[in-house]
């Protein structure tokens, strides 16, 4: 099995010091801010005009899933992957009668494999989750204010892909590269699309693809995702979630002190839902001979009322 062959760092991605960092945090939490009552962050940007908008992108009915499939199988990637045991499915089912078929799933949600949509009490900086909330309010039997359930009715509306390989002219970026402002333009340019108020924005860095012909390999220590420079571009355009076939966040991380700065600023400064590890590879070949990258997605993470995230199987309609 392969391992990956060094990391990357591209020239447009500075390192940023602990001083610059807390500058980028506090100027993405102000300019972000919806009142001290808010729980669902950037959700509250995706409104029901958008929806109805969104449903404007379907053009020929089909749909792809942005999901990778579970794996059960131990690899540098996923040591510890899900447990799925499939019951009622001895010699007793073909036996004549009423017989039920049965599976029982465990699983570690935020994982490096599994595609899945990070809450908003997922991440604690500096002792406080987004908007203040007190970290402790997040325990074993509780029901966090930020929990996942804030979006149990889904999450609907236009989706948009940036492939930046495509852009790149590569087929997937290194581990240890980032994206960076400069790359999401270069992708809105190419792409002719334009990632706007309420989108779903998903960044395509090649991980996916990269790992399935060369395999896996330890993806916590290092993989490819974006600059924290690219946050503010981000919040100016209002997107309402950002999702990656990555984990959004590159290692090593360019934040001295902090390992995954975008999580920090995405989810905690400004309040605005992860997913991370999808696939778009079952996506691309729609968006390439269509010349279409925008599209109605629809995100419907699990009824976890007390839960710090969900595995997650984005539909996207086209």
């Amino acid at each position: 099995m392969a391992t990956h062959a060094g990391t990357a760092e591209h020239p447009g991605a500075p390192r940023l010091t602990s001083a610059e960092f807390e500058a980028l945090f506090a100027r993405l939490r102000d300019t972000t801010a919806r009142g001290p009552g808010d729980r669902r962050g950037a959700l509250t940007d995706l409104a029901p005009a958008q929806v109805l908008a969104a449903v404007g992108e379907v053009r020929t009915g089909r749909t792809v899933s942005l999901a990778a499939p579970i794996e059960t199988v131990a690899s540098p990637d996923n040591p510890e992957p899900c447990s799925h045991e499939m019951v009622g499915v001895d010699g007793r089912i073909t036996a004549p009668g009423l017989h039920f078929a049965m599976d029982s799933l465990a699983m570690n949600v935020h994982g490096n494999a599994d595609s899945h949509i990070d809450a908003l009490c997922h991440v604690a900086y500096d002792g406080a989750l987004y908007n203040g909330v007190p970290p402790g309010t997040v325990t074993a039997d509780g029901e966090p204010a930020l929990s996942i359930d804030v979006a149990r009715d889904g999450i609907v509306g236009r989706g948009v892909l940036l492939d930046i390989p495509r852009v790149r002219g590569v087929p997937w970026l290194d581990p240890g590269d980032h994206v960076t402002v400069a790359d999401l333009e270069a992708a809105e340019r190419t792409q002719h699309v334009r990632v706007g108020t309420g989108d779903l924005l998903f960044v395509r860095v090649g991980h996916r693809r990269r790992r399935t012909e060369l395999g896996a390999w330890d993806a916590a220590q290092a993989r490819a995702g974006l600059h924290p420079t690219t946050l503010p571009l981000l919040a100016e355009r209002g997107i309402a979630a950002l999702g990656s076939d990555g984990n959004n966040d590159t290692a090593p991380s360019s934040t001295a002190g902090v390992d995954f700065p975008v999580h920090v600023l995405a989810i905690t400064a400004m309040g605005l839902h992860l997913l991370d590890y999808l696939q778009f590879e079952e996506l691309l070949p729609h968006c390439v001979g269509g010349e279409r990258w925008s599209f109605l997605c629809a995100i419907a993470p699990l009824r976890l009322p007390s839960a710090t995230g969900s595995p997650v199987n984005p539909i996207a309609i086209l």
